[in-house]
């Protein structure tokens, strides 16, 4: 009998910000009982949601189960930093830019936004928490400045436009002199990330599907030709399942040695009030990434989206064994503190309110899992590092594939190739995070 047992379960560590600001959740509804089920889902985040969506509207009589091991928006889907990018957005180059598919990957990315904002618009969620506002590339040095121009003549190659931006009109947007120039485009959404999954949530559960929380799936093992699901308090019994459960996916005993554990790090102001806002200036809302991929992400949000806050993301950790750890946390927000003040010297000394590590998953050669890998059992996982717009589509891909269907976004996941090994522990931790403290030293101002 196969049976695949869970080696381990999401732990987090530090208040789920997005979440928190927006107040309280309805109480959790954790799974109990023993049921059938034409499919079931584990995991409630992008890929989990955007999976329930497609197989609606695919297969509107089919009895569909979504089991997410905490609370909605409260795992990484919730913690993290709101970019739906578009254009190519490759985390191992110095500048972003991809490869030969560029093109057809940004049309899948379109793809994507175009599902979440059909989404928004179905499910009445709230349009401050979708914001097609774009997004800048920041530069602080001359080596990121080039960064961009070699960024923006890759764009440009491909058809794609973008802006540049002099420091007088990076300060006018942020309020901060720092920046040396930047880089807009225009596709990029701008996300409360946890106020869209929730209200996908909410959406879909109006729309008849079953949505449990505080569910963690221990096992599935098969019985005949169905799939007995274990959980805490029940069992479900169904002929297919959708593993939307990211870097988890290695935790059930898929892909093991081939999944790069990550995770990033962030911090959030408290409430600004006016006086704060005079002494910033700039736009009500903004989202900075940076020309060096291992720099600093920020974001300045508006009440709209939770309150005038200001977010700081940076600072990135292997960890094979899933669990970060209160020191991992403070380390990193010392780190944020410095450079939140470097942009921001009028806040010298500000203490930020929420503190957070985030979990995402990559593979060495940039590809995802997306695809039937046990009989009946289909994964939509590894979205390295881009976990808004490449977990709604594995999501739409692996509910499609559970149904029979093909799509362009199937047959772009089933043309990628296999994950690559990694090479063996400890090795492994201790060079890959070697790596990414060099590309932090090196990336230090950005």
């Amino acid at each position: 009998m196969k049976k695949f047992i869970a080696k381990r379960l999401p732990q987090h560590q530090g208040v789920a910000a997005w979440n928190a600001i927006l107040g309280a959740q309805a109480s959790p509804s954790p799974f109990e009982g023993n049921t059938t089920a034409d499919i079931v889902i584990i995991g409630g985040g992008f890929a989990g949601l955007s999976s329930a969506r497609r197989l609606k509207q695919l297969g509107p009589e089919a009895r569909i189960i979504l089991l997410e091991a905490g609370r909605i928006a409260e795992g990484a889907a919730g913690r993290n930093s709101g970019f739906m990018i578009d254009l190519p957005h490759e985390l191992t180059s110095d500048d972003y830019a991809g490869g030969a598919n560029d093109a057809a990957a940004i049309g899948l990315n379109r793809q994507a936004i175009e599902f979440a904002q059909n989404a928004v618009s179905e499910y009445g969620i709230d349009q401050s928490y979708f914001d097609p506002a774009g997004k800048v590339n920041g530069a602080v040095s001359e080596t990121a400045h080039g960064h961009n121009q070699s960024y923006a003549k890759h764009l440009e190659q491909l058809g794609e436009p973008s802006q540049m931006l002099d420091q007088k009109q990076m300060q006018d947007l942020t309020g901060s002199s720092y920046y040396r120039s930047g880089l807009y485009t225009s596709g990029t959404v701008m996300l409360q990330p946890a106020g869209y999954i929730r209200g996908m949530a909410s959406g879909l559960i109006n729309d008849g599907i079953s949505v449990h929380e505080n569910s963690p799936v221990l096992n599935f093992s098969k019985e005949g030709q169905d799939w007995r699901i274990e959980m805490p308090r029940g069992t479900i019994s169904t002929s297919r399942i959708i593993l939307a459960n990211n870097g988890h996916l290695e935790s059930f005993g898929f892909e093991r040695g081939r999944l790069m554990q990550v995770f990033l790090f962030a911090s959030m102001t408290p409430l600004l009030d006016q006086e704060a806002l005079d002494k910033l200036g700039g736009n009500p809302r903004w989202g900075i990434t940076p020309s060096d991929p291992m720099g600093t992400t920020m974001r300045k949000i508006d009440i709209a989206q939770g309150g005038d806050r200001i977010i700081t993301r940076t600072c990135a950790m292997l960890l094979p064994g899933m669990v970060p750890t209160a020191g991992h946390v403070a380390r990193a927000s010392r780190v944020q503190q410095v450079k939140f003040e470097k942009r921001f010297p009028q806040f010298s000394g500000m203490k930020m309110e929420f503190k957070w590590a985030g979990h995402l998953c990559l593979s060495l050669n940039n590809v995802s899992v997306m695809d039937e890998i046990e009989t009946g059992v289909f994964s939509a996982c590894v979205q390295n590092g881009l976990g808004t717009t490449r977990g709604t589509l594995t999501g739409i891909g692996a509910a499609e594939l559970a149904l029979g269907e093909s799509s362009n976004i199937t047959d772009h996941f089933a043309a990628e190739r296999r994950q690559q090994k990694l090479p063996p522990r400890p090795f492994r931790e201790i060079g890959a995070n070697a790596v990414l403290k060099w590309k932090e030293w090196r990336a230090r101002n950005e």
